[in-house]
């Protein structure tokens, strides 16, 4: 039984909709100093080739323009520090912002930018492992059983050997999922509790305004997290704290440690739902999809909302895709009316919705590494304006009707097996929205009121694969 305490959630996320930055393959600035000789692949390379593309942060910031008319708020970014891998999820210097990336300077001119435009930042924090170029972790590679950060990490035997010549080599001390290349904290040393505190509280006295938490159900100790939690609200009390779970979340999502988690629940029954007839037959750990009634789409739905507070559940990360899952189109089997359909569940319900870099323009690809491919900016045919335009659209009715924020939610009875049909409703609206999987017209029960998105047929039926909302008469 899990103890709630006073459960206060940050307004701003309420309202927001997020957008999630791959720095590496977003966008590469002419701003950005590096020193001569430095050779990145093509941009647009083949993403499976695990090398840098030279996206970085003032790349970013050159499209803040653009990520605002789309109707941005929020910016999640991937990790940003000092590292030696594309992804950054190797972290040698948490201090330092990648100088690849444009180095601290960098971050600074997008933070300010960001800010300056009425958009939040949130950061990618890794603390779960570090690397192998990690200050702690070479000291203990130079120095063995006589390093005094020997505890830092779970070192089982000496010397380390962290470049292993194959898999039959044990590794002697504890990688994440095994990986040399990702050694593990110790948390129950007092000296890595305290650096990764002053991590946190070091950038958001920089001026970001949360954190995503990187594997955080990894760290199985929740009073280390109740003391992180404790730490960033103390800089900044609207601070937002998403920890990466992919299952049900309950055990830290009490009020004591985070906000919210990435709601990959939500991530499979959408894509479940609305793609039943076309899915790749995709599947994950924690992430199978696999269709689903209307039935079985409501249940799911009502489960995952009941198992939180409403404070919880408005500031929830929905996700339709991400850097460590295949794209929603790729899943979806490229069928775009089904994206579509995706994205109107998305931008009207409970939770912050966020839009993965290029999910916007119906890029597609499957697991990592083809889900991080360059953003074509230099290509429009690769560009699907349409659906740019339908996400544009959904996120200005978002932000239109805060009954779509922070309303009641309920389905409502006259769902049939291919039409959803559901109620976001507040002291000002109440909105009914109705979403038609089928390819075919489908015959719906409509109340009195205005269609304010969307359309019907001619004959006053939901056309295929179509969606409306319709603003009912108080």
């Amino acid at each position: 039984m899990h103890t709630k305490h006073n459960i206060d959630t940050p307004e701003w996320v309420k309202h927001a909709v997020f957008y999630q930055v791959y720095p590496d393959r977003f966008a590469r600035s002419q701003k950005t100093p590096h020193p001569r000789g430095i050779q990145f692949l093509e941009w647009g390379f083949d993403p499976a080739l695990q090398g840098f593309q030279g996206g970085d942060l003032y790349g970013v910031a050159e499209h803040l323009d653009d990520l605002k008319e789309l109707g941005v708020t929020a910016l999640y970014l991937n990790p940003i520090f000092s590292s030696a891998c594309n992804h950054r999820y190797h972290t040698y210097d948490y201090f330092e912002v990648d100088p690849l990336l444009g180095g601290n300077e960098a971050f600074r001119y997008l933070l300010d930018e960001a800010h300056t435009r009425d958009m939040k930042v949130v950061l990618d924090g890794v603390f779960n492992h570090a690397s192998r170029g990690f200050w702690a972790f070479h000291h203990i590679l130079e120095n063995g059983s006589e390093s005094p950060y020997i505890d830092w990490f779970k070192i089982h035997d000496y010397p380390l050997n962290p470049y292993p010549r194959s898999g039959k080599e044990a590794l002697n001390y504890d990688g994440w999922w095994g990986l040399p290349a990702l050694p593990e904290f110790n948390h129950n040393n007092p000296g890595v509790r305290d650096y990764i505190f002053d991590v946190a509280r070091h950038w958001m006295e920089f001026g970001i305004d949360g954190w995503r938490l990187d594997v955080a159900d990894e760290i199985d100790d929740d009073e280390f997290w109740r003391e992180f939690r404790t730490v960033v609200k103390s800089v900044k009390s609207d601070a937002y704290i998403c920890g990466e779970v992919w299952s049900k979340a309950e055990r830290w999502l009490q009020g004591d440690m985070f906000d919210s988690t990435m709601n990959y629940v939500f991530t499979k029954n959408v894509l479940s739902y609305f793609g039943s007839n076309y899915l790749h037959g995709y599947s994950r750990t924690h992430l199978e999809i696999e269709p689903k009634t209307t039935a079985q789409f409501m249940e799911a739905i009502d489960d995952n909302l009941a198992s939180y507070d409403e404070q919880i559940n408005q500031v929830q990360f929905n996700l339709l895709g991400s850097h460590d899952m295949a794209r929603p189109l790729w899943i979806l089997g490229e069928n775009k009316g089904a994206l579509s359909l995706c994205w109107q569940f998305l931008m009207t319900m409970p939770g912050a919705p966020c839009i993965y870099y290029g999910d916007e323009i119906a890029m597609s690809g499957g697991d990592d590494p083809d889900c991080r491919a360059a953003y074509p900016w230099d290509l429009p045919e690769l560009q699907d304006q349409d659906m740019r335009d339908h996400v544009k659209a959904l996120t200005t009715l978002r932000h239109r009707y805060k009954a779509l924020r922070t309303g009641t939610f309920k389905f409502l009875n006259d769902s049939t097996n291919d039409v959803v049909s559901y109620q976001r409703k507040d002291e000002q609206h109440c909105l009914n929205i109705l979403i038609n999987r089928s390819e075919q017209p489908q015959t719906v029960s409509l109340p009195e009121g205005r269609v304010c998105f969307g359309e019907l047929d001619t004959d006053g039926r939901l056309s295929a694969q179509s969606g409306v909302v319709i603003e009912l008469e108080q």
